[in-house]
């Protein structure tokens, strides 16, 4: 739950750039090129269907009637300090060691600890059943990655033999058509390969192929500057987030529009969704493996979010007046003209058309302003990151990082 409520609260904090078609959609377009024809098809389908009132909006909005402001200037928030410490870096290096094993083809029969690429067909009662067949696929033998009985039925077995394994699914089995059900698997060993460890010396590090990386202590100092790039973003995230709860803790709400609310929630669950489909999975199942929580539950906490997000936006516009932060047009245009040249639009119009309507994006480079203002007349204290969250910050970054991931995967 703890992991949830940290990522919701981070969304919910950016919620005002989810607003209508606000920025967020045009960098995830532009970052997923190959998708860029099914985004903006769907963005321009959910524009055409799904309209929401002036008011949900803060250009249709007397803030006088929703929130007065208390204490904004000066508040006092606590943040986790950024840190890398050689373990850190030992344990993600020791990742990337245990994700690249030397791998060598052997002429022997197959045994536990192996890789093996075979062949299989799945069949139940004769009949091929979906998702039960690949001309080839790399198995760890010992992953447990089939069900009961596979892994072990290959062992023994050499290159180019062909058994049939007599197997049984678990009753429990998530497709039910499968659940308990007697099936045979044809396997055929194409090639059978060990693996040993791999080491980290200058050959190693050379095969990363980073510019400028090719020793190993230049490789140390390359995952340090990563690691701690990822832990300052991480710091900054954090401090942004405390700051505004801290602001909008101390501010006083009469009501929240309930169609802002409505409109940060659909935003919410359209971005989660699309995410879901990224790993081919739907929203209920994603949310369910990422973070236990059922529908019921996850919808209850995008609302608490989606409120959240409502909240914040009227407090910070309610600073911007006050401060005089408000967007002018001349910014609005300046940003525009520089996101389509970043983005790699052909002009400002293909740029906003893409966008859409401007009033969730006016409220997203709105927030940009006053967050900046708000941190740095924040009193800021550091605190030391726990063991948990120095383990979870590592592992977050080992994902997120670096030029080395992306190669790494390749």
């Amino acid at each position: 739950m703890k992991k949830f409520m940290t990522a919701v609260t981070a969304v919910s904090l950016s919620a005002m750039m989810l607003a209508g078609c606000g920025k967020t959609d045009v960098q995830e377009t532009t970052v997923q090129e190959s998708a860029t024809a099914e985004t903006e098809a769907a963005t321009e389908t959910e524009s055409e269907t799904k309209v929401y009132p002036d008011e949900a909006y803060l250009d249709g909005i007397n803030l006088g009637d929703f929130v007065e402001l208390g204490d904004y200037k000066g508040v006092d928030v606590t943040v986790t300090r950024a840190e890398v410490t050689d373990e850190m870096v030992d344990q993600y290096i020791q990742s990337v060691l245990d994700s690249n094993k030397n791998k060598e083809e052997v002429d022997r029969a197959v045994k536990d600890g192996d890789v093996v690429d075979i062949k299989y067909v799945g069949k139940k009662d004769g009949v091929e059943f979906d998702n039960g067949s690949s001309d080839s696929y790399e198995l760890t033998i010992g992953s447990n990655t089939f069900i009961d009985g596979f892994e072990d039925g290959v062992i023994g077995m050499k290159k180019d033999e062909t058994k049939d394994l007599n197997l049984t699914f678990p009753e429990d089995y998530n497709n039910t058509d499968l659940a308990g059900a007697d099936v045979v698997f044809t396997v055929t060993v194409n090639h059978v390969y060990e693996e040993t460890d791999a080491v980290l010396d200058d050959a190693f590090v050379a095969a990363r192929n980073i510019d400028g990386v090719s020793t190993v202590e230049e490789y140390r100092q390359y995952v340090y500057d990563n690691l701690m790039s990822s832990a300052k973003s991480q710091q900054e995230t954090e401090l942004e987030r405390n700051v505004l709860e801290a602001v909008t803790a101390n501010a006083t709400f009469k009501e929240t529009p309930e169609e802002m609310v409505s409109r940060y929630y659909d935003r919410l669950v359209k971005n989660l969704t699309t995410t879901a489909s990224m790993y081919g999975i739907d929203l209920e199942t994603f949310m369910a493996y990422s973070y236990g929580l059922a529908a019921d539950e996850y919808e209850d906490e995008l609302q608490k979010s989606a409120q959240s997000a409502a909240e914040q936006i009227l407090v910070m516009q309610a600073i911007a007046e006050k401060e005089g932060l408000t967007l002018t047009d001349e910014e609005l245009q300046a940003d525009l003209e520089s996101s389509a040249s970043e983005y790699g639009y052909d002009s400002v119009d293909a740029y906003q058309e893409a966008v859409g309507d401007l009033r969730g994006y006016k409220e997203y480079l709105m927030s940009e302003k006053v967050t900046k203002y708000l941190v740095e007349n924040a009193n800021v204290t550091e605190t030391e990151a726990s063991t948990e969250e120095t383990t979870e910050e590592t592992t977050e970054a080992e994902t997120e990082t670096t030029t080395e991931t992306a190669t790494e995967a390749e």
